[in-house]
């Protein structure tokens, strides 16, 4: 099967290192976004910064399948830990994704629940996530690697009240502001994703002095995780 992956991160920090390890063919902008077209190692890919919040990430998608055809997705980033098993620079594969600031329970719908869909999460794509972790057993990575689901806002959660209301309403493993939409938009187009997050804070306001240092460094263990995830499936 011939696959061409949508790689999407929300920042620059994301997605830098992955545009110096492939060979670009084509950059085109649209939307306010730059897509990279080309490849990495044998394998098609296309890699953009969407923007932070989940507007611009769902519209990254649907870009991305229209214009590009990419046969699948996965979200690269950093992400807050919403369990505490789950350290700073640990990685969460996604099993699926739901927003915790959707809410029209006052309709009769739970929380999380899109109206009138009948969906609260969706699903990330099996294979992506078992090849991922075969990619950081072969890397040797000493990081642990936690199956989990992805919480996603606009919101940077920094506050532990409500932390511990996410966790306990939908039982998350990390918490973050772009993957549910993507997820959303790749279940409607009907393509394959996964969301794979770097632990850069505890989503509770400690070290909120050293977040820029972590969350580089997330991003940059997110992007190579990603790239050998890439030259994997090869």
């Amino acid at each position: 099967m011939g696959y061409k992956i949508g790689i999407i991160g929300a920042m620059e920090i994301e997605v830098e290192t992955l545009k110096k390890e492939m060979e670009i063919s084509r950059t085109v902008t649209k939307a306010s976004m730059e897509f990279n077209e080309g490849k990495i190692g044998n394998t098609e890919v296309v890699v953009v910064k969407s923007g932070i919040c989940k507007v611009n990430a769902a519209l990254c998608v649907q870009i991305l399948v229209d214009e590009f055809k990419v046969t699948h997705v996965i979200n690269t980033g950093a992400a807050g830990s919403l369990d505490a098993q789950i350290d700073i620079g640990d990685f969460v594969v996604s099993t699926d994704a739901v927003y915790h600031d959707v809410n029209a329970t006052i309709f009769g719908y739970r929380r999380g629940e899109i109206p009138q869909t009948g969906r609260l999460e969706f699903p990330a794509d099996e294979w992506m996530r078992d090849k991922i972790k075969q990619a950081a057993r072969d890397a040797g990575l000493k990081q642990k690697i936690f199956d989990g689901r992805v919480c996603s806002g606009d919101q940077f959660i920094s506050d532990d009240a409500v932390k511990a209301d996410i966790k306990k309403e939908f039982g998350g493993m990390c918490t973050e502001m772009e993957g549910a939409g993507i997820a959303q938009a790749c279940f409607l187009n009907g393509i394959p994703f996964v969301i794979l997050r770097a632990i850069s804070d505890k989503a509770d306001g400690s070290d909120i002095m050293d977040y820029p240092e972590f969350e580089k460094k997330a991003a940059h263990d997110c992007a190579a995780l990603t790239e050998a995830f890439i030259r994997g499936i090869e």
